[in-house]
């Protein structure tokens, strides 16, 4: 992903696009600009690919060794692994950003959201400075669906294996689940 970085007007500098997009968004349904779908704490190693192929063997390390979607429920990671800290700053162990961004937390997502009015439309995430998609999220069985809101991870974990995205609104997600990521600088 080329980096571009823009400063919104919380002051803070974002990449200008999602991981894995070709372009900046023109419009929220510009399908070059949705990049790619994450599964919550895994790094670039292919699965991230919106056609990337899938297994239902889960992992037992933080960075399974392959590019493979993994297919569950809740985590990619198997229960007696899991690990909430695989994106937490720049140094996290997976850290999927270019050097010197991190994936953002909750609180810096809620700030931004504000600053633009707190829409909670496809058209305000677009008309934002973010020029946020409506790109999607790869659920569990590997297909894409809800290409009809914007779904983006945060870094935020509660801990239960539960990491927040944003949306409509700010919610609990499986981490087996792919969404887009956006990129802010530390």
């Amino acid at each position: 992903t080329t980096v571009v970085e823009i400063t919104s007007g919380t002051g803070k500098v974002w990449m200008d696009r999602n991981l894995g997009a070709s372009q900046v968004a023109t419009s929220s349904s510009d399908a070059s600009a949705y990049g790619d779908l994450y599964q919550w704490g895994r790094g670039n190693d292919g699965h991230q690919c919106r056609n990337s192929s899938t297994t239902s063997t889960l992992s037992t390390t933080n960075q399974p060794g392959h590019g493979l979607f993994i297919l569950n429920t809740f985590d990619w990671m198997h229960q007696s692994y899991e690990n909430n800290n695989l994106w937490q700053g720049v140094n996290g162990i997976n850290n999927p950003c270019p050097s010197g961004f991190r994936v953002p937390t909750e609180a810096e997502w809620t700030a931004e959201r504000t600053n633009w009015g707190g829409g909670t439309t496809p058209a305000a995430f677009f008309n934002s400075i973010l020029k946020l998609t409506v790109g999607g999220v790869r659920v569990e069985n590997g297909s894409i669906m809800l290409t009809n809101s914007n779904w983006y991870w945060s870094s935020t974990n509660n801990g239960f294996g539960d990491p927040t995205s944003i949306e409509q609104t700010f919610q609990p997600r499986s981490e087996s689940s792919g969404m887009s990521v956006r990129c802010i600088k530390d």
